[in-house]
């Protein structure tokens, strides 16, 4: 039986709620499915931490989570101070920066994968659309693009006019674009016709770095002949994932333009608190739920677990195929098994899930969210 390390951080607000929540169905899971071993460490990080000792997060917290966690399961971070001011180091960066956009680049965490599935008894704000027409994965590039660090100001910025650079290479692209593929040919295609497909979104009418990006994408796609390719620009895509999210299966776009689409998927999926996500290189990964550290509702058993859950759920799929674990991808089926159960029948969900035909059911807690998805998996969904 193979023990896994797994970097707890639940960081600040919320993500000190439901980071534990996650946890919990974990070691459910563990119990039920057997046959693997979590040993989890929890560290304390991001702007509390900050303004407490100083720094981000322990040394001993950034040595293991780089050097010894087998995943990392992150909550959110940014605190605020007493007046509610958000915590900022002196370079202006949210206090926790280190901590997500470091781990992005030092651990070459090139590819930012979201799922976006509408579960049964989940409402989207999309007319006509049941739960079996959103069913897409995007994968975002990581580390390169308008979010990339700089190691310098542009000189020509003034106070009057800032030039914000971005930096896209054949080198990020093309691994990206490689993982897209990848995902496509283990997925069971798109919804409207089961076509495993790739869709390319970008500005490649007009920028640069998407045609390089693009011309990526397209050399990539000739090693998976029996994936179809589909393109568009990132400003048509927005209505067309709107108006026929059916359409599409797998979504790959560069950095800056994945991060506006992504959160648009959120919102058809149900909303942030139904969103995970995972930051994946070759041999690290984080994992995270979409929704920020939103610190006015910490403390207050409201905020919604099942996102923090389903990210814990792709972690366990991730370490399992990287391992050849077919234990912890029973343990990943199995915790999503459990959400859908739970969403579908429909009288367990915390208040932003009760909304149009749920409108009338009274809102569960955190707790009791987390407590209905553990019955599940001790029953056997």
């Amino acid at each position: 039986m193979r023990t896994y390390k797994i970097a707890l951080l639940p960081g600040d607000g919320i993500g000190r709620e439901v980071i534990p929540e996650a946890f919990r169905v974990l070691q459910a899971v563990e119990h039920s499915v057997s046959g693997f071993h979590l040993d989890p460490h929890e560290f304390e990080c991001g702007g509390e931490y900050y303004l407490k000792h100083g720094r981000e997060w322990s040394s001993e917290a950034e040595e293991f989570t780089k050097n010894e966690a087998d995943a990392v399961l992150l909550g959110a971070v940014g605190g605020i101070t007493a007046n509610g001011e958000s915590i900022r180091r002196p370079d202006g960066h949210l206090a926790g920066y280190s901590v997500v956009i470091g781990l992005r680049i030092e651990l070459e965490l090139f590819a930012n994968v979201r799922p976006v599935k509408l579960y049964e008894g989940v409402p989207t704000p999309l007319a006509n659309k049941e739960y079996h027409h959103v069913n897409m994965i995007m994968v975002r590039e990581n580390t390169e693009g308008l979010y990339a660090p700089q190691d310098e100001p542009s000189r020509a910025s003034t106070s009057d006019m800032v030039i914000d650079k971005r930096v896209i290479t054949k080198k990020g692209s093309m691994r990206v674009c490689d993982h897209a593929f990848s995902v496509a040919s283990k997925s069971a295609g798109a919804p409207i016709d089961g076509v495993k497909r790739v869709t390319c979104v970008d500005k490649s009418n007009l920028l640069a770095g998407c045609q390089l990006f693009r011309r990526s994408f397209d050399e990539v796609g000739e090693r998976y002949p029996d994936i179809s390719r589909d393109y568009a620009y990132v400003d048509a895509f927005t209505q067309w994932m709107i108006r026929r999210p059916e359409y599409y299966n797998v979504v790959v776009a560069p950095n800056a333009f994945g991060d506006i689409i992504t959160d648009l998927g959120a919102a058809i999926q149900g909303g942030l608190g139904m969103a995970p996500a995972g930051s994946i290189g070759t041999k690290h990964a984080v994992f995270e739920p979409v929704h920020g550290s939103a610190p006015k509702y910490y403390g207050r058993n409201v905020s919604n677990p099942i996102a923090a859950i389903l990210s814990a759920a792709m972690m366990l799929d991730w370490l399992g195929r990287k391992h050849s674990d077919s234990k912890l991808q029973a343990a990943s089926s199995t915790i999503e098994e459990c959400v859908k159960a739970v969403l579908e029948e429909g009288s367990i969900r915390t208040y932003d899930l009760c909304i149009d035909r749920w409108k009338s059911v009274t809102p569960s807690s955190t707790t009791e969210v987390t407590d209905a998805i553990i019955k599940r998996v001790k029953e056997g969904v």
